[in-house]
């Protein structure tokens, strides 16, 4: 059998089984699918964007505190300026942060977003070491020298400061409350008043009448085991006064 074959113009041969040829510039079925996914992403963003920025299903609702003792709750909720209704993603975290620890009472705090409605702000206040008489009232003063809170009565349980200006930037404070609180736990405990009348002249005065001339903050450890060794030796009961400012010549009396 001879096979049937179509001559081309052009020389060339047409096989009769092929399709056709598909026509030139029609749109592939492809590029429509990447255009509909590309809508449905930019509306699934509008959606979402509303949802956080322009409905009312997550607006602040509630506000929680925690951690506070000497601050009471009402004052950190107004200082914090949080208004409910806001939408929860626009809250400035760092800027309620800021205003919270403008309070005296408090050291740090946290803001934290509890989604779906509640802000949660973590509280850390300073903690009192020592108390100032001032004007007939008792400051209770933190490590750095702030004033916590204030009272017509001494609290218990805190040392008195003595210096000629007390306050955060004083020197001779930051001294004597750097040594106070470097004490360990039983010997704190037992100190009734810390003197300072410079940064390098600090002096503990103890329950019992016992003086210790502590001299600078530094060397602390040293000074410690100094005391240490003196109230474990029979003679050291008896004392009125220790000078542990240079550890490697100790004073008695």
């Amino acid at each position: 059998m001879t096979e049937a074959r179509t001559d081309q113009p052009d020389g060339g041969t047409e096989d009769p089984a092929a399709g056709p040829e598909p026509a030139a510039g029609r749109p592939r079925g492809g590029r429509w699918k990447v255009i509909f996914v590309a809508l449905l992403v930019v509306a699934a963003l509008g959606a979402v964007g509303w949802v956080l920025l322009g409905s009312k299903l997550l607006v602040v609702r509630h506000v929680e505190v925690s951690g506070a003792a000497l601050a009471p709750r009402d004052r950190i909720v107004a200082a914090a300026g949080i208004r409910l209704g806001v939408p929860m993603a626009r809250l400035d975290t760092g800027a309620i942060r800021a205003r919270v620890e403008r309070l005296r009472e408090v050291e740090s705090a946290e803001v934290r977003r509890a989604w779906p409605a509640t802000v949660r702000i973590v509280v850390h206040e300073r903690v009192p070491v020592a108390t100032l008489e001032r004007g007939g009232r008792y400051q209770r003063l933190d490590r750095y020298g702030v004033t916590v809170a204030d009272g017509a009565t001494r609290p218990a349980g805190l040392p008195e400061l003595a210096v000629a200006s007390p306050g955060p930037s004083d020197p001779a404070t930051l001294a004597a409350l750097k040594v106070l609180t470097g004490l360990p736990d039983r010997l704190r405990g037992r100190v009734t008043e810390v003197e300072a009348a410079g940064p390098a002249a600090v002096t503990l005065h103890m329950k019992g009448g016992l003086t210790v001339t502590w001299g600078p903050p530094e060397r602390a450890a040293e000074k410690i085991r100094l005391l240490d060794s003196l109230e474990r030796s029979p003679s050291g009961r008896s004392l009125h006064g220790v000078d542990v400012s240079s550890p490697e010549v100790l004073i008695t009396r």
